[in-house]
């Protein structure tokens, strides 16, 4: 995720960010027990649906809860993130643990399908999919 410097948005606009602005996907990392995180996550989500208005496709747009592991103290029911997210701001969802290896894989697979289903894969032949998700090998480019 990005530094605090970014809750302003001014850095979003800046030409240093331009690789930033015109990605071909998005990951959204935020804490599932810092509701402060979800609140950056959703800011920096609606910059990416600003800036990518009038865009020949839609970016997929992955929100990642981390720290699963620690899901007893979450600021709010897995439940009310997820429709939030996949009905609301249509993005994919998954929750994952780095400390114990959980849902790691299955973000970047969730992400080449979003990827895969908005047809990106054939506007941009960057994304290289064939074996990119062998275990413990991962070369999405």
């Amino acid at each position: 995720m990005l530094g605090p410097a970014w809750s302003h948005g001014r850095e979003w606009m800046d030409l240093r960010c331009r690789g930033v602005r015109n990605a071909n996907a998005y990951i959204l990392v935020y804490d599932i027990c810092c509701v402060e995180s979800f609140e950056y996550v959703k800011m920096i989500r609606q910059q990416i649906v600003e800036h990518r208005e009038g865009s020949s496709h839609e970016v997929p747009i992955l929100v990642v809860g981390s720290k699963r592991d620690l899901q007893r103290q979450r600021f709010t029911p897995r439940r009310a993130v997820s429709v939030l997210v996949k009905k609301t701001w249509k993005c994919g969802y998954v929750e994952c643990s780095a400390k114990f290896n959980w849902h790691v894989t299955l973000l970047f697979k969730e992400l080449l399908g979003i990827a895969v289903a908005r047809g990106l894969r054939q506007n941009h032949t960057s994304i290289r999919l064939q074996g990119a998700l062998q275990r413990n090998r991962c070369s999405v480019m």
